[in-house]
């Protein structure tokens, strides 16, 4: 295996702040030479990091240029290619603090390290064959998450189950080429090496599993990012009791006064494992006061981006027609939109009844809390759908991908066409090949710098 060993970097792994043990790193050609300068072994001293085992943790001390000490840590040496980025590592376990784990990054680069840049060390893993760039970006998905969903999501690509699938995919298209490709070797003679009949049933199977893939990318999206969820109403009708309601805690200031959220709010929590962003809007109605109108102005916008409306309604009044019109008209704002209509202040006596095409209807008090468990179950469903929750299933998370089988599926439709209108073996082996193109991209198969950089800029330094 030819492993590329660059040049070598070094960076904090470790959120920098006050804690037990901080993490410095160091990756590349000649960091067994750094490691030796900068660290004595306790008791041992002729160890040296170029003679040890791989996979063994040393405790000593590290050093300066004068041979003063820096810090005592434990040293763990890792050697090509049974290391993450799979060229030769090392990592000091030192003590947290920001100064002393500073003071041992400083203390490599002076001894020929260079400082690694954002996410380095997972770009060489991918570069050096470890992973490829959907295990890659699951890294960082796992890292960001937020919920168990996210999580597992990222795990199941880290374990490499989205790839396996596009692999399989990549090589039943590039059988498809390869037969394509002979025939044109073999033109003169008017040989079809690929019966058009396999190829369209093959084309209509692939096209079956890349549509499945993209359709999954709503639902991804959801689990990665979380789902915007606008409370909406007017003036009083209980928004900032709902979303304490919510969270469980005292987030927004409740009052009678009407207009008392001139802002929007914005607070996230979970449900079974589905993060919902609330937020709570300026109440809806004319205004004179030019504050309140800008917060007003501000939360159509939010309405606008929202996966999610739940427009609240207060049960103790008489709902007029105005407040209907304005539900219509946010609903055909937001057409893309969920939509829940929650009459809230059931507790009092109920006086408003209302019911509007295609909005579903959950009956609260946010004041006493009756009813919440009904709307978290009602806000979960119609967000996600409980369908798509099964345990174990592919889904797309990530917006690259998505535009990528996208594009595959667009070339395959194409190949289709020619097929279809019994196009020259030529034309239909150029949109196969761009099919096989755009499969590749995910997995990082064909690639160019700006995908790369793209990706690994989003990763933190030291990892």
């Amino acid at each position: 295996m030819n492993i590329l060993q660059q040049e070598p970097i070094a960076a904090i792994a470790t959120a920098v702040g006050e804690s037990a043990i901080s993490i410095v790193r160091m990756s590349g050609k000649g960091v067994l030479e750094i490691a030796d300068k900068v660290f004595r072994k306790a008791g041992d001293k002729l160890f040296s990091f170029q003679n040890a085992m791989s996979h063994t943790a040393h405790y000593g001390r590290i050093i300066d240029a004068n041979g003063e000490m820096i810090d005592e840590a434990m040293a763990i040496v890792y050697k090509s290619p049974r290391s993450f980025t799979m060229e030769d590592s090392v990592e000091f376990n030192c003590h947290g603090g920001i100064i002393v784990t500073q003071t041992v990054l400083e203390t490599l680069l002076e001894a020929g390290c260079r400082l690694a840049e954002a996410g380095e060390f997972t770009r060489r893993a991918f570069l050096n064959g470890r992973i490829d760039l959907v295990q890659a970006e699951a890294i960082g998905e796992m890292i960001h998450a937020k919920t168990n969903a996210a999580y597992r999501s990222a795990l199941a690509h880290l374990k490499g189950d989205l790839s396996k699938k596009l692999s399989t995919l990549r090589e039943d298209l590039l059988n498809a080429c390869s037969m394509l490709e002979l025939e044109l070797d073999f033109g003169e003679e008017d040989v079809e090496f690929q019966s058009r009949d396999e190829l369209k049933a093959k084309m209509s199977e692939l096209k079956k599993t890349l549509t499945e893939l993209a359709d999954s990318f709503k639902f991804g999206k959801l689990v990665q990012e979380g789902v915007r969820t606008a409370l909406v109403g007017r003036p009083n009708a209980g928004k900032s009791t709902l979303l304490n309601a919510l969270l469980g805690k005292e987030r927004a200031i409740v009052s009678d006064i009407a207009g008392t959220t001139r802002d929007y709010i914005e607070e996230s929590f979970v449900i079974d494992g589905v993060l919902f962003k609330l937020i709570d809007t300026a109440g809806l109605r004319t205004t004179g006061d030019q504050i309140e109108g800008e917060g007003i102005r501000r939360s159509y916008e939010k309405i606008e981006e929202a996966d999610l409306i739940l427009y609240l309604v207060d049960a103790s009044k008489p709902i007029d027609h105005y407040e209907i019109k304005e539900i219509q008209a946010l609903k055909e704002k937001n057409s893309q939109a969920k939509f829940l209509l929650v009459l809230n202040k059931c507790d009092r006596k109920p006086e408003a009844e209302i019911a509007i095409r295609d909005a579903e209807v959950v009956k609260i008090s946010a004041l006493t809390r009756e009813g919440i468990s009904e709307l978290k179950t009602a806000m979960k469903s119609l967000a996600v759908g409980a369908e798509k929750l099964s345990e174990g299933s592919i889904m797309l998370t990530n917006l690259r991908h998505y535009e990528a089988i996208r594009n595959a599926l667009q070339s395959l439709a194409e190949a289709e066409a020619q097929v279809a209108h019994r196009a020259p073996t030529e034309l239909v082996a150029s949109d196969l090949r761009d099919a096989l193109h755009h499969i590749g991209a995910i997995t990082g198969k064909v690639s160019t710098d700006d995908i790369l950089n793209n990706i690994f800029a989003k990763f933190c330094i030291g990892k």
